[in-house]
């Protein structure tokens, strides 16, 4: 029994144009090209096919259609994301040196003239897919290129620099705006025994999950980071130093609280509890690598007063509160003191 194939569709083709004719002549060689063919007269209708297609479509535009001639309906398309879906192709009674560089510039992938016949249709369909090909291979790199230049490639959460960079842009906005902002860094106790003890591959998990559970316990407009081999950074915009202080608390508790479950290079699964100790600095305004600094020195007085312990940084009007003019370690909690929900 001889068995039978089922050609598989070819991609679908949204060719908007007002003019009817070239619909109907475009319509039936886009179909003897295996190609499923929608139709759209005005750039509303278009809008909306677009939105609805699919990845691997091919939208066919029309100069002639109001919208395409002065860049309004590129503009919507590139901002309803089209271009990353489908291929675009131009249809034009001539090349001109604006659509040219559309073309350069990666907005379409094609130019095609309005009398190209049937095999000049084959090839250009051909060329707009290998061209959208090409523009999404090239844009998924840049992409992941940015995120490994902003961000640490072991937890994901921002790196040294990008942290920096946000830090410095919201210290302008304190400054202009007199309003609150404080970081809080804390340091891992005692990680190189984890590194010893369960391997490099363990202990980057632990640090992915030490940065999944932090990142659950902050505002949308927090900023994580990492900006040592065991340290984070969190910067609280809006936050006084009381309030900072009472987030570290609850990263105390909601991160730490709970052991991790790890499983060693050459071991059975295994439950390991980390502790952190925290330092608070406020910005008032000062540039972010003195805060910084700041907030360094306090860890490292933290880590002469033992694991699990609090500081805020010397230089803060709190800094007798926080026990850092006289070294006795601060109170856990304020309850009297009115907090900012998370």
């Amino acid at each position: 029994m001889r068995s039978t194939t089922i050609a598989k569709p070819g991609p679908v083709v949204l060719l908007a144009s007002p003019d009817s004719l070239l619909i109907l002549d475009l319509k039936r060689t886009l179909a003897g090209l295996g190609l499923r063919v929608e139709t759209a007269a005005d750039a509303e209708s278009a809008v909306t096919a677009m939105a609805a297609m699919q990845n691997s479509g091919i939208v066919l535009l029309d100069v002639r259609l109001p919208g395409v001639a002065n860049g309004c309906l590129l503009a919507t398309m590139h901002e309803y994301g089209v271009h990353r879906r489908c291929a675009i192709g131009l249809i034009a009674d001539q090349v001109s040196d604006e659509w040219i560089a559309r073309l350069r510039e990666g907005v379409i992938d094609d130019i095609v003239a309005r009398n190209a016949d049937g095999a000049a249709w084959r090839t250009h369909i051909s060329t707009m897919q290998r061209g959208h090909a090409l523009y999404c291979e090239l844009e998924h790199l840049r992409e992941t290129a940015a995120m490994e230049l902003e961000h640490d490639r072991v937890t994901g959460v921002f790196n040294r620099e990008t942290m920096l960079a946000i830090l410095f842009r919201e210290t302008d906005r304190v400054q202009r705006l007199r309003g609150a902002l404080s970081v809080v860094l804390f340091d891992l106790d005692d990680f190189g025994h984890w590194n010893s003890e369960l391997g490099r591959e363990c202990c980057d998990e632990l640090l992915r999950e030490v940065a999944m559970r932090t990142g659950r316990t902050l505002r949308s407009y927090d900023m994580l980071g990492r900006v040592g081999n065991d340290e984070l950074l969190l910067a609280l915009p809006g936050c006084s130093t009381i309030n900072a202080m009472m987030l570290a608390e609850r990263v105390r508790m909601d991160v730490f609280g709970e052991a991790f479950q790890v499983r060693s290079e050459d071991g059975p699964s295994m439950r390991v509890r980390l502790t952190a100790s925290f330092a608070i600095a406020a910005s008032r305004g000062r540039s972010p690598v003195v805060v910084l600094r700041e907030a360094e020195q306090t860890i490292a007085r933290c880590r002469i007063s033992g694991p699990d312990s609090m500081r805020c940084a010397s230089e803060s009007p709190l800094a007798a509160e926080c026990g850092d003019a006289d070294g006795v370690e601060r109170p856990r909690l304020y309850p009297d003191v009115e907090v900012a929900s998370w």
